[in-house]
């Protein structure tokens, strides 16, 4: 028994493959090898991800990735335990590609295998970082179509404190971007244009900044800088850094005070930030800023473990299996969950 753990992740435009060997003694598992391909060139032409074009380009990736990352880890495929795949939730075509491979990996080696929650695995990535963080914590979980803040005292011990009511962060980011005629992905392209810009040029609103609540809601951001887009017409492109900068300071200001919130009302003293959007420079720096003063430690994922990825998917497989909360299992009958709240983990 090596203890090894091969996880697949193919849950949207991203082909993670990554090989983790767990600690017998209850220390952190340890990433040995990765490699990912993205379908961000193939997408671009339609502005978004198609569903059907993103499943077969993971058929065409996924072995020879998982060739690679054992070559890179110096294993064998034999050498493999259990084989860990993403469930969900994701682009239901896409999740069967690498739950297919992995049952059918499992299947042929005899292995057990375990469908880990997407979402988990970008929670607990950040333990893949070179200072990972210790449990309890406040988690700011930033990822696509999900915003949550929760509290985390230990691996499948997690309690919902505020959660996204229509639009997401990542949606804000991209869907802003698509109306200032940005490329995709838009996110991190309006992150690069905002550098350029005034972020107070524009008076945007911080939707339920106010609220008394830790929910979101950034629906009425987007619908406002459409509104200026609009107000600007032909003048459009020469205030597009500005109102970029302007739409990024009043996301970032949200996420920012949400969370010093979520620290106020639970008393921790720990927050880790997880998902895409967190990558994001100016929600690093002020989130870093804003707990230093107040003697608060931050956790980020590295910054090339922040998009989605098969190492988080490996680690999550490796860290429920070391603390008892799930076993894998031989039963290869393998089934998708396109919509898996992260509440629902246990079902």
């Amino acid at each position: 028994m090596n203890g090894l753990i091969l996880g697949i992740e193919s849950s949207c435009d991203e082909t993670g493959v990554a090989l983790v060997r767990a600690q017998a003694g209850g220390g952190l598992p340890v990433l040995l090898a990765h490699a990912l391909h993205s379908q961000i060139e193939m997408h671009q032409d339609y502005g978004g991800v198609v569903p059907e074009l993103a499943s077969r380009d993971h058929i065409r990736r996924v072995l020879p990735l998982t060739q690679a990352v054992l070559a890179e880890a110096r294993q064998e495929l034999a050498d493999v335990d259990v084989v860990a795949y993403t469930r969900g939730p994701g682009l239901a075509g896409a999740l069967l590609v690498g739950a297919g491979v992995a049952c059918a990996l499992g299947a042929a080696l005899d292995r057990p295998v375990l469908g880990v929650h997407h979402l988990e695995g970008h929670l607990l990535s950040p333990f893949l970082s070179s200072d990972p963080p210790e449990f309890p914590f406040i988690a700011l979980l930033v990822s696509g179509g999900h915003t949550q803040l929760m509290r985390v005292d230990g691996v499948g011990r997690y309690a919902i404190l505020g959660e996204t009511i229509d639009d997401a962060a990542g949606e804000a980011f991209d869907k802003s971007a698509k109306l200032l005629g940005l490329g995709y992905p838009g996110g991190p392209a309006l992150s690069r244009l905002a550098q350029e810009g005034d972020p107070a040029a524009f008076k945007l609103p911080r939707p339920l900044l106010h609220s008394g609540d830790l929910d979101f809601s950034f629906a009425g951001l987007k619908t406002a800088v459409l509104t200026q887009a609009k107000k600007l017409g032909d003048g459009l492109q020469a205030r597009r850094a500005d109102l970029a900068a302007s739409t990024q300071a009043a996301i970032v200001e949200v996420l920012v005070k949400k969370s010093l919130m979520a620290l106020d009302a639970t008393g921790l003293q720990r927050l880790v930030v997880a998902g895409g959007v967190g990558a994001n420079r100016l929600l690093r720096a002020q989130l870093d800023a804003a707990c230093a003063r107040r003697g608060v430690r931050v956790h980020y994922p590295e910054l090339h473990l922040c998009t989605d990825n098969g190492a988080m998917i490996a680690m999550a497989a490796a860290m429920r299996l070391q603390a008892g909360q799930q076993q894998p299992n031989r039963d290869y009958a393998f089934d998708v969950k396109p919509r898996w709240p992260l509440d629902a983990i246990a079902g």
